[in-house]
C-alpha cells in the first residue's frame, strides 16, 4: 500500500516533471532535520556569539537547527536569565553547548529544563551550585590572569596587546588581533558570583579539554570533566578552540546529539 507521503510525492513528481525519488528528497531532508535536537550555543567572556560562526556553518550543513545567545556579561544572574530564555523558547529536545565562562552560564540556565538532553563544555567552567570561579582561578592559575585590565565601570578585558598570544595563538595573527579589538569585556564581579543549581548533576555531559589553554588552566578543565563524569576528549589547542578546531568541536556536538 502506498503511504500518503509517497502518493504526495507522485503527484509532485507528475506536476514538476521529476522522479518520485527527487520529489521525496526535500521531504526526507525536512524529516531528518526535525528528528535532530536543536543546538543552543553559549559564548564566553572576552568574546561574543560570532565566535561560533565556523561551528554554526558546519552544524547547519549537517541539518541542525542552531540558536546562539548574545549575553550581556554583566553578571551570572543576567547571563543565566538571558540564556535560559533562549533555551526555553526552543521546541523539542535541545543540546546546549558552551565555551569558557559560558559553561558556568549554561550550567545554571539548563538546570531543571526537561528538554535539555545533553550539555557540551568546550574549554569551559563547570561550576557546581554555590561555587564561584574566582577561588578556582586562584587554585589553578593561568597566564591570562596577568593580562586582565579593568575599566572604570568594573568590566574586565584582556590587554589587547597580549590577547593574540594568550587567547588565540593558534589562529592567524591578524584574525587574533581583530578579535582583541572587538572582545566583549565581562564584569569582574561575575567571577565571584554563584549558581543556584548545576545542570550537569542531572544531564549527561561531554567535555573538550584544550591542552594548551592559557585562559582556563587545562588541569581545571580536567577537574570539571572528571567531577561531572563527562565523556571527555582532549585536543591540542588554545582557548580559541572554536576558531582553531571548529570541525573537532562540531564532531563532539554531533556525538552528544547522537547520544540522546
Amino acid at each position: 500500500m502506498r503511504t500518503p507521503t509517497v502518493v504526495k510525492a507522485m503527484l509532485l513528481a507528475a506536476l514538476a516533471g521529476c522522479t518520485v525519488a527527487e520529489a521525496l528528497e526535500p521531504m526526507n531532508a525536512a524529516r531528518s532535520s526535525q528528528s535532530k535536537p536543536t543546538i543552543v550555543l553559549v559564548h564566553g567572556a572576552f568574546a561574543d556569539a560570532s565566535g561560533w560562526q565556523s561551528v554554526i556553518a558546519i552544524l547547519q550543513q549537517d541539518g541542525y537547527k542552531v540558536a546562539a545567545v548574545q549575553n550581556p556579561l554583566s553578571s551570572i544572574a543576567a547571563d543565566v536569565e538571558t540564556t535560559k530564555r533562549l533555551i526555553d523558547a526552543q521546541v523539542g529536545p535541545v543540546v546546549v553547548v558552551a565555551h569558557s565562562y559560558g559553561g558556568a552560564v549554561m550550567t545554571g540556565a539548563a538546570a531543571g529544563n526537561p528538554n535539555v538532553k545533553a550539555l557540551v563544555y568546550i574549554a569551559a567552567f563547570g561550576l557546581d551550585a554555590g561555587e564561584a570561579a574566582a577561588p578556582l582561578f586562584a587554585q589553578y592559575p593561568s597566564n591570562a590572569l596577568k593580562t586582565f585590565v579593568p575599566d572604570a565601570a568594573g568590566f574586565v578585558y584582556i590587554d589587547p596587546a597580549a590577547y593574540p598570544d594568550v587567547f588565540a595563538p593558534d589562529i592567524p595573527r591578524r584574525q587574533a588581533e581583530a578579535l582583541a579589538v572587538a572582545q566583549k569585556p565581562i564584569h569582574g564581579a561575575a567571577f565571584g558570583q554563584t549558581l543556584e543549581a548545576a545542570a550537569w548533576r542531572t544531564i549527561p555531559s561531554w567535555f573538550m579539554v584544550a591542552q594548551e589553554d592559557q585562559v582556563i588552566n587545562p588541569d581545571l578543565e580536567r577537574f570539571f570533566a572528571q567531577r561531572m563524569n563527562a565523556r571527555t576528549t582532549e585536543i591540542k589547542s588554545s582557548h580559541a578552540v572554536l576558531l582553531s578546531h571548529p570541525q573537532a568541536v562540531a564532531k563532539l556536538i554531533r556525538e552528544a546529539a547522537g547520544g540522546i
